[in-house]
């Protein structure tokens, strides 16, 4: 189990309430991410950021206060035990207002950070297990809200195996709708061979089971090769990169992907990673058109 947990409090449903914590899902920056320092370009120092007054200078923490600009040059100070004390009865406890179904809430809301919840204590480990197997079996998930860090959250509860889950949701007003775009895709009329052959590529991509080990951040990878070239003193070759191919005609592009997706079918027996198939294909269309052009020309 990790050492430290992210909030501890009570999960309250209704009357019944149970002693938990929760600890983020999420690695964090030091398993993958690799820290890049500002440097003055000419000496190479470390760049130094302080906290300056403009009229005393460098000022420490403890001197510093909190205020909402509310004129011009006029502030409301709130201090930090006026603040604390706003959330105090939240930041202890998970409220749960209502259950739904597992698929009533759009991923729209989804905002990225998600918590495994533990009991904490022998004496939530039953009341935990019902909580659990009982959204499992009636496929339902629940909404509350919580005060993590002096910031409000909507959450989402739903059992994945043992555990419970905590999502953190956005609220209807952090959210931009879809209605506000919808006017800039213009209506279109498809074919019915177009929209076959498009359904037919998805269907050749599509995969029976996805494994998301098969995707690794490559991009990390090759900054901490660069790195170690540069370290090792050794010279920078620069990879090459493809110029973008011009689309020449979609439909040709989308005949293409199908036969090129059906032979690694063949030639492959597990499924081929969903990668480029249709960027190689409008490629290989593109670079015969230029072909085409040039045979003209000549």
């Amino acid at each position: 189990m990790p050492s430290h947990a992210s909030w501890k409090g009570h999960l309250k449903i209704s009357l019944a309430s149970i002693p938990v914590q929760a600890f983020t899902a999420a690695e964090g920056s030091n398993s993958s991410e690799i820290a890049l320092h500002q440097l003055h370009k000419t000496c190479k120092s470390r760049i130094q950021y302080k906290k300056v007054c403009p009229i005393h200078g460098a000022v420490a923490n403890e001197e510093i206060v909190s205020g909402y600009e509310y004129a011009h040059g006029q502030y409301a100070i709130l201090g930090k035990d006026e603040l604390d004390a706003l959330g105090a009865e939240m930041e202890k406890s998970l409220a749960i207002d209502c259950f739904v179904n597992s698929e009533a809430i759009d991923p729209l809301y989804a905002a990225g950070q998600t918590y495994y919840l533990i009991p904490d204590g022998r004496a939530g480990e039953k009341p935990y297990a019902l909580i659990r197997d009982c959204l499992a079996a009636e496929n339902l998930h629940g909404v509350g809200e919580m005060v993590i860090s002096r910031k409000q959250h909507l959450v989402r509860l739903r059992p994945a195996d043992r555990l419970l889950v905590l999502d953190m949701l956005h609220y209807e007003g952090e959210v931009r709708q879809p209605a506000r775009y919808e006017d800039e895709i213009r209506n279109t009329t498809v074919s019915a061979a177009e929209l076959k052959l498009t359904s037919s590529l998805i269907e050749q991509m599509t995969q029976s089971q996805f494994d998301i080990s098969q995707y690794a951040d490559d991009y990390m990878e090759r900054v901490k090769e660069l790195i170690e070239t540069k370290v090792k003193g050794k010279k920078i070759l620069q990879p090459h990169t493809d110029e973008e191919p011009d689309v020449i005609n979609f439909f040709d592009a989308l005949k293409q992907s199908v036969k090129q997706t059906q032979s690694k079918k063949k030639s492959v027996a597990a499924p081929a990673k969903p990668k480029g198939s249709v960027s190689k294909a409008v490629a290989s269309v593109a670079s015969r058109s230029r072909k085409k052009k040039t045979n003209k020309m000549a």
